[in-house]
């Protein structure tokens, strides 16, 4: 559910005509709405009543500060993947104790970071990570809490860009050697063993590979809790999809994802960490454009809107849908024909969909791409000098620019010409 809905024949989000938006930052933008990010939190959190838990927002979807406030405020933790998305989450108000720190390829720079700044847990991805942690927490005279993050060699059943717990994964230590990891991290100095950490992949659609890894999770921490290991906290990770098609069957549910997890875990007396966001953000979002042209093409029409690949790189890079709406509600019975609907970038690539049904649209009609608040503007780039476009959250009849278009003159000038031009 969101809370994108037409009403009187226009495409509100909660109480603001998107019109109104178009009209005031102009397009393309994105636009939050307040009501559904709550939501979606909400759901997660209460999955898990009656479990000790913390829900950690995965700022990697969106991470724009208001989004970060909102959540936060409602008592999300943070999962952060590089140094930047730390002092986002810090700067958003969010204290160093509900604080995570994923990520392949930490610097020492950014455990400094975290370790002066205080964080939650570090999420320890190989034995080079580990000993470079416990150099960096002795050489401040501080303890790192970590967890090992596993790969359990479960196919996620996801589209191959964001599968993570497969062998072949570049994410994790191999969960046949997590014992003797273990040891390592046990024997550190400026270490200690707090839990288990597994994330398998993202947009998972299917409960059965989650509850495949959390069942070797079972097993491994009797093993290490047997090796005098005090295994007390599970990071589960996130990746629970969403549906990106009015057409296509739901994904499980929080409260179904919720119980499966009470079901395979709860005997441990473990707490519980899960690190949701595209399930939080995606749907909490759109991308608003405005057709440019319609061009005829040889056996096809064309729909070129202001939004390109720049913008909304998910269908580019991961042949991803998204439904597409005209902000104006068509009539009952309005007769739909197929277009390839493109940006204006100089690549073939850019191209949201191919052979879409549509219902006529003229040049300045407002159009939305559903289900884009995750991995839209945060992947989003200032490929052929075009500006990063505004962001906007909604609530309620109220609405704020999160984040400004920046100007040509603004892009252009942080480049440095060096003295001999």
């Amino acid at each position: 559910m969101d809370h994108f809905l037409y009403r009187d024949g226009v495409l509100h989000a909660e109480d603001v005509a998107l019109p109104e938006i178009a009209a005031e930052v102009g397009t393309p933008f994105y636009c939050y709405s307040t009501a559904t990010l709550t939501r979606h939190f909400r759901l997660f959190d209460e999955a898990l009543e009656g479990v000790d838990h913390l829900v950690c927002y995965a700022m990697k979807a969106a991470s724009n500060q208001a989004i970060l406030r909102t959540l936060a405020a409602l008592g999300a933790g943070m999962d952060v993947v590089s140094g930047g998305e730390y002092l986002r989450a810090r700067a958003a108000g969010v204290p160093g104790e509900r604080i995570v720190f994923s990520g392949v390829g930490k610097t020492r720079d950014e455990m400094r970071l975290a370790l002066e700044g205080g964080v939650r847990q570090v999420n320890v991805e190989s034995e080079p990570e580990l000993r470079a942690l416990s150099e960096v927490a002795a050489s401040l005279g501080v303890v790192a809490p970590i967890t090992v993050r596993v790969n359990p060699d479960v196919d996620a059943r996801t589209h191959a860009k964001i599968a993570t717990g497969k062998s072949e994964n570049k994410f994790g230590i191999p969960i046949s050697r997590a014992r003797e990891v273990y040891a390592e991290a046990a024997a550190l100095p400026g270490i200690e063993v707090v839990g288990i950490d597994v994330h398998i992949g993202s947009q998972l659609t299917d409960l059965e590979p989650f509850r495949q890894a959390y069942r070797k999770v079972a097993d491994l921490t009797g093993a290490l809790r047997a090796d005098g290991h005090d295994i007390r906290r599970l990071d589960l990770g996130g990746g629970l999809g969403i549906p990106y098609t009015r057409s296509n069957e739901a994904p499980p549910l929080p409260v179904e994802y919720g119980a499966m997890i009470r079901e395979e875990l709860g005997h441990l007396g473990c707490e519980i960490e899960i690190e949701p966001g595209r399930l939080i953000a995606g749907n909490a979002g759109i991308l608003v454009s405005r057709v440019i042209y319609l061009k005829q093409g040889e056996g096809r029409d064309f729909l070129i809107l202001d939004a390109a690949m720049n913008d909304l790189i998910r269908p580019a890079m991961y042949d991803a849908h998204h439904d597409m709406v005209p902000v104006i509600e068509p009539a009952p019975g309005t007769e739909q024909a197929p277009h390839d609907v493109v940006g204006p970038v100089c690549e073939s690539g850019d191209t949201f969909a191919r052979g879409r049904m549509l219902p006529p649209l003229a040049e300045g009609d407002l159009v939305a791409f559903r289900s884009a608040g995750a991995y839209g503007a945060v992947m989003s780039s200032e490929y052929n000098t075009r500006p990063l476009i505004p962001e906007v959250l909604v609530h309620g009849r109220d609405f704020a620019v999160i984040r400004a278009r920046p100007t040509f003159d603004e892009m252009i000038n942080r480049d440095t010409i060096p003295e001999w031009l």
